[in-house]
């Protein structure tokens, strides 16, 4: 059921196609979505130190929407913030099992999206991305707060790009 424009002045016209939204379920969920993001905070090394420092009052996090949870089941953004050794893959791998869908990841520093200064070491896992699906990877050693923010509106972007597009993308910033 549609608007009959032909019922309306010009001016009533203009007014409805300026101040009325139209938008499907999905593009809505969407967009609430991207708006209200809990992370799981996962710091491991000195980038944990940056994401923190990002939470604080000095950036604040929550103007996004962004608010950090301490349980799997109640987060949907898992923010793996530094390097990632081989004993510690499988905890990552059942902490992101555990948070309910749709769920996405952000790789944060040089650790965690390829190994960093670590890469020749035995123990130390190549990249998160060998482990569970990213959707951002943010480079850096360790990335500053504002590249964290930046990556964060680029998964708000991803988000609302795939509700309306219904495929999946990865984002390398």
């Amino acid at each position: 059921m549609g608007v009959n424009f032909e019922d309306f002045s010009p001016f009533e016209e203009q007014e409805l196609q300026r101040n009325v939204l139209t938008t499907n379920l999905e593009q809505m969920k969407s967009l609430i979505r991207s708006n209200s993001l809990w992370p799981l905070t996962f710091g491991l090394a000195c980038c944990a130190i940056e994401m923190m420092g990002t939470g604080g009052s000095h950036y604040d996090l929550d103007r996004f929407g962004v608010i950090f949870r301490a349980s799997p089941r109640q987060s949907d953004v898992m923010i793996v913030a530094g390097t990632v050794t081989k004993k510690m893959a499988p905890l990552l791998r059942r902490l992101y099992d555990q948070m309910p869908e749709p769920k996405w990841v952000i790789a944060m520093g040089s650790c965690a999206t390829a190994g960093g200064p670590y890469i020749k070491s035995y123990s130390v896992v190549k990249g998160v991305d060998q482990i569970v699906p990213v959707d951002v990877y943010i480079p850096g050693c360790p990335p500053n707060p504002a590249a964290l923010i930046y990556g964060i509106h680029k998964l708000q972007e991803k988000i609302r790009y795939e509700a309306k597009h219904g495929k999946r993308v990865t984002i390398r910033e």
